[in-house]
């Protein structure tokens, strides 16, 4: 269990739900063909590891950032601007990296040392400022960034979906650029929610635990408090820089809706709160849950009223109609905060329900 640092899902029933989710994501190009299913899994995967990373603050250390969206943006516009200017190559891939990285990292940096000195309350404001101003610079720069529309490009060939790999004669499916950007986004995921997981299981993470219980007590013992949260702070930058980048890969775009949205932040919020703070794994649960809840419940919802209406029931078609799915998602969230008060993770943790036990990984 090496290379889950030590800590292996502390449950059989959460290990076996861990399992199906990744090996399910593995395996969607080839068990659920077309292009729906497929976008679903990459953007299970991406919010997996940037639903990790903002717990690495808000569940490890109890620092609340509205700044989370800004580093994902920062990851999805620097690729974007490399491709769109340099052309589909590798080199301007590696540009994106190599400059939106560090900016997400300096900028994390730069809010923490300015705002972790003092009460949580202005770290959660300054963040929420400087992530506004970022989403207007955005939309201004409109010669950089595309402003409203955004910037679309074009991948390097490699990844392409007209790049065949494997033919299908040879294995009965076939393998091309889209399959393999794909995996690309599957794997560096893992690579990422793996280091997660070593850090918070790292002597750095307990100290990050401690802090959250006790800032005053963890500085009595000798602790460089602001010095722990802003390296976590940069940490959680990089990984949803990182993710913003394999979700302007995946998604050959990068504009404000699909990176900047303050709804893209609230969305966060609430997979870590069904998944559980302070807890990896329910990182993977939460966004799964979240996003599949996202994609197919106004499909279900509209098979279920028009099955209503054929049957005479009344009232059912018109609560069941599909344009009420945000009325319904909203009513789940708030039962699974009722009947989970630890996330989903902790009540597989926890069968019997014991409402004042603490996360798991």
């Amino acid at each position: 269990m090496m290379i889950l640092s030590g800590d292996p899902p502390r449950s059989r029933i959460l290990t076996l739900v861990l399992v199906v989710i990744i090996l399910a994501l593995a395996a969607t190009p080839f068990l659920f063909p077309g292009a729906k299913a497929l976008n679903v899994a990459a953007k299970i995967c991406v919010f997996a590891a940037l639903v990790a990373s903002y717990d690495l603050l808000l569940g490890y250390t109890g620092s609340v950032s509205f700044a989370h969206t800004m580093f994902y943006g920062i990851g999805s516009y620097a690729i974007a601007i490399a491709l769109y200017g340099m052309g589909p190559n590798w080199a301007a891939v590696a540009t994106g990296i190599v400059v939106g990285l560090p900016l997400a990292a300096l900028l994390a940096l730069a809010i923490g040392l300015f705002s972790l000195r003092v009460a949580a309350i202005f770290f959660a404001m300054i963040t929420l400022a400087v992530a506004s101003a970022f989403q207007v610079l955005a939309s201004q720069l409109s010669w950089l960034t595309g402003g409203e529309d955004g910037r679309s490009f074009q991948l390097p060939e490699l990844l392409r979906p007209g790049t065949v790999l494997i033919s299908k004669n040879l294995f009965g499916f076939e393998v091309n650029g889209r399959i393999l950007t794909f995996y690309l986004v599957f794997a560096v995921s893992a690579l990422m929610i793996l280091a997660l997981l070593r850090v918070v299981n790292s002597p750095f993470g307990r100290v990050l635990q401690a802090i959250r219980e006790n800032r005053f007590r963890a500085e009595a013992l000798g602790f460089r408090t602001v010095f722990h949260l802003t390296y976590a702070n940069c940490i959680a930058a990089l990984v949803a820089a990182s993710a913003g980048i394999l979700n302007a890969l995946w998604l050959r775009y990068a504009g404000p809706d699909t990176s900047l949205s303050f709804s893209i932040m609230l969305d966060i919020l609430l997979m870590v709160v069904i998944g559980g703070m302070g807890t990896i794994y329910g990182a993977i649960i939460g966004a799964t849950i979240f996003i599949l809840a996202q994609n197919y419940l106004q499909s279900l919802m509209g098979v279920a009223s028009t099955a209503a209406s054929e049957a005479g029931l009344p009232l059912l078609p018109g609560l069941l109609h599909p344009d009420r799915w945000l009325l319904w998602l909203g009513l789940l969230f708030i039962a699974s905060v009722y009947f989970f008060p630890t996330g989903v993770v902790g009540r597989l943790r926890n069968p019997a329900g014991d409402k004042s036990a603490g996360s798991s990984h």
